[in-house]
């Protein structure tokens, strides 16, 4: 076979696959939409599918953030090129309701220019304590960039230590846009350091899987249409 077919016909096998690989993970993405309209025109039909604040898996480092339903999973793809970088937890709950808290014990930072999000220091991964690992919290404000923060935590805020399960601020829709609310949710995400200082957390290599500190499968590779809860929980105050 000449060089020039079978290079034609490799690369057409590899765009065949990547097409598919997406379609995948896209159809996945569009189950779990249907899922996240079902939550929110009804949070109470589906109380079977929250997860609730401030509860730990089994003996999984992190509490749950806050409460709702895990609509969207790390690596979810909703178009192409995207990654989704962390995890959407849907409230059900008007903007400014539901509390959000500390997932683990840390430092905080809520730089100046931060209406709705703040990230959390840990300098000990719990499941790899040689490295240093940052929570990043978002979506804490109003569709207008009303702050739904604490007030203890004003932009500019630098390294104040909060113990896991300290109250952080209320889950928001703030998009930047405000003709364009994002929904009322939280989104999570676990950021990598380098140098002592946290990476872009909008790429979705500089952040990691969630499923292992939370102890529930939060990856959209390895979550095959479960909702994603937890049987075996316990409660912090």
């Amino acid at each position: 076979m000449p060089k020039r077919i079978l290079l034609a016909l490799i690369v057409a096998i590899a765009a065949a696959g990547g097409y598919f690989l997406y379609h995948h993970l896209h159809e996945g993405a569009s189950q779990r939409t249907m899922r996240v309209l079902a939550y929110l025109r009804d949070p109470e039909s589906h109380a079977d599918w929250e997860i609730r604040a401030k509860t730990r898996c089994g003996n999984a480092p992190f509490l749950m953030p806050t409460s709702g339903f895990i609509g969207y999973l790390w690596d979810d793809s909703f178009k192409v090129g995207h990654r989704h970088q962390g995890i959407d937890i849907f409230a059900g709950t008007p903007a400014g309701v539901t509390p959000v808290y500390a997932a683990y014990d840390a430092y905080l930072t809520r730089l100046s220019n931060w209406k709705s999000a703040v990230i959390l220091r840990v300098p000990s991964d719990p499941l790899h304590p040689s490295r240093q690992i940052w929570l990043y919290y978002a979506h804490m404000a109003s569709p207008t960039g009303d702050s739904y923060i604490q007030p203890e935590f004003p932009p500019g805020s630098k390294e104040i230590f909060v113990p896991a399960g300290t109250l952080l601020g209320y889950q928001g829709n703030y998009s930047g846009d405000p003709l364009r609310p994002v929904g009322v949710h939280l989104h999570f995400s676990i950021v990598r350091d380098k140098n002592g200082t946290f990476l872009n957390e909008l790429d979705i290599h500089n952040t990691l899987d969630p499923s292992p500190y939370f102890g529930i499968e939060l990856n959209a590779h390895h979550n095959h249409g479960e909702i994603p809860t937890c049987k075996e929980t316990e409660t912090t105050p």
